[in-house]
């Protein structure tokens, strides 16, 4: 966990991983992206020696660091703590409420002085009591409390779930869903269990070894899984080490060079395509000549089939692969009959799958590795990363889910649905109560000593009502992830 991380740990930082905390760089090549942080948008290069900050997302291979200070103490923690940081994302519940209390002060006081008026005519004596008790007994504090304190309550027992939301918004949005889109690399198959196999020329021990170390760089699912297979000893420190999203990574070390990936990135020749075309593989040319594939026969998550029944019931449910075809047969046995499959799919047209989607006035929500995905991750509604290793996230996501509750993405929809409906039901009885509140105070029924007693427990009620109700379908929640 990275909150036991203490100052002289050392740590290891792949490529595209976040850097969890203030470090010193000992070894390997260094090129950081703090665009996460800063907003520069240009890399920066740093040597052996130099301090490197929390946030900032290595892009040049493996780097072995030394621990500055703690997560609580880093750089980002402080960044982040930093009024300047915080962002106008109001969800529509924070609207309402801002319209309403704008409005609700004049209201009040319209009421108020219209049944003064009257009762100084119809009877003085309570002209008074009754101006005080409409300004004491009404209380807009219980609508501002509805939304924030039940969203808490959701955002809480997401994070307790593993589910873990950038912002509270996030689940207003997750309630408005109607299409989920999946990734399938890394997301609806998992780089822990992999059947592996080698088709080609036997790599010789300096080539093994430098296909070692170039994976070892990559936190790609498919680089994770052939370097979880390969023999780990004599890892070697890389020269150069370049990864283009989507293709493949390249490495140097020691005049020597690698490639590994698409078929089309390692110059795999026509006339071989055919023999693996319709299966997951990994192609690797050594110095500039065409060595042969890993073919992956992919374990799928435990759950697929039926979190994809239990989401086809009120949503339209997609699966986007930068994968060939090859495990189309496959996907089609065991997804329910009808789902969408898509193959062959880079970033690019991944972004603009979710943009086709939004324009015919979908709400979408996209699950993926976090890595080839950031562009429709960011383009969607909503976007999830699912990980087993929490170093590695997108920026651009809006939540990260554990990949050991994958197949409860169905049952975190459902509560975001019911935490709304959770807050409109905390608006009703607020409003409610006010109604009947000046009811008796513009009757002259009211005192105000009674409602100066009766305002406060408005907004008692709906904290205790909104944490009961939040804990009541919590706890149903909690059932359904453990069965």
């Amino acid at each position: 966990e990275v909150y036991t991380v203490q100052k002289g740990d050392r740590l290891l930082i792949r490529n595209n991983e976040i850097i969890p905390v203030d470090a010193i760089l000992i070894k390997g090549n260094a090129l950081i992206d703090y665009s996460f942080v800063t907003g520069e948008a240009e890399p920066i290069s740093k040597q052996s020696g130099d301090k490197l900050f929390a946030g900032g997302k290595q892009q040049a291979g493996i780097l072995e660091v030394e621990v500055l200070k703690p997560v609580a103490q880093s750089y980002l923690t402080q960044l982040w703590s930093n009024d300047v940081f915080s962002k106008d994302k109001s969800g529509i519940f924070e609207s309402i409420t801002d319209s309403i209390s704008k409005r609700f002060t004049v209201v009040l006081l319209t009421i108020a002085f219209i049944s003064t008026i009257f009762w100084f005519v119809v009877d003085p004596s309570k002209a008074f009591n009754v101006f005080t008790s409409v300004l004491i007994v009404a209380c807009p504090c219980a609508i501002a409390l509805a939304a924030p304190f039940t969203l808490g309550n959701v955002l809480r027992i997401f994070g307790r779930e593993k589910l873990y939301l950038k912002e509270a918004s996030v689940i207003e949005q997750m309630a408005k869903l109607d299409t989920v889109v999946f990734d399938k690399t890394g997301t609806l198959t998992t780089n822990q269990k992999n059947m592996i196999s080698y088709e080609g020329i036997a790599l010789s021990e300096e080539e093994k070894q430098l296909l070692t170390s170039t994976l070892r760089a990559s936190s790609h699912p498919l680089s994770r899984s052939l370097y979880n297979m390969l023999d780990k000893n004599n890892i070697q420190t890389l020269d150069e080490f370049e990864e283009e999203v989507g293709k493949g990574i390249s490495a140097t070390a020691k005049n020597n060079s690698i490639k590994v990936g698409s078929y089309e990135f390692v110059g795999y020749y026509d006339e071989l395509t055919s023999e693996v075309k319709n299966r997951t593989t990994v192609h690797i040319s050594a110095n500039q000549l065409y060595k042969g594939c890993y073919i992956f026969n992919s374990e799928y998550r435990k759950g697929v089939a039926e979190i994809f029944e239990q989401l086809r019931t009120d949503k339209d449910v997609v699966v986007l692969s930068g994968d060939n075809e090859g495990e189309r047969e496959r996907l089609e046995e065991l997804l329910p009959k009808g789902t969408k499959l898509y193959f062959n799919q880079k970033p690019d047209d991944k972004l603009n799958f979710i943009k086709a989607l939004q324009q015919q006035g979908k709400q979408v929500l996209m699950i993926g590795d976090g890595l080839n995905d950031a562009g429709a991750l960011k383009q969607s509604d909503v976007g999830f990363v699912i990980s087993e290793n929490t170093n590695v996230f997108s920026p651009a996501c809006d939540g990260i889910l554990d990949a050991t509750r994958f197949n409860k993405i169905g049952d975190f929809l459902n509560f975001s649905k019911k935490g709304i409906k959770i807050i409109k039901l905390a608006f009703l009885f607020s409003l409610f109560y006010n109604l009947i509140g000046l009811t008796f105070a513009v009757t002259g029924h009211l005192k105000p000593v009674v409602a100066a007693i009766l305002m406060p427990l408005s907004s008692i009620s709906i904290v205790i009502f909104t944490t009961i109700a939040t804990q009541y379908v919590g706890k149903k929640l909690r059932t359904n992830i453990n069965k």
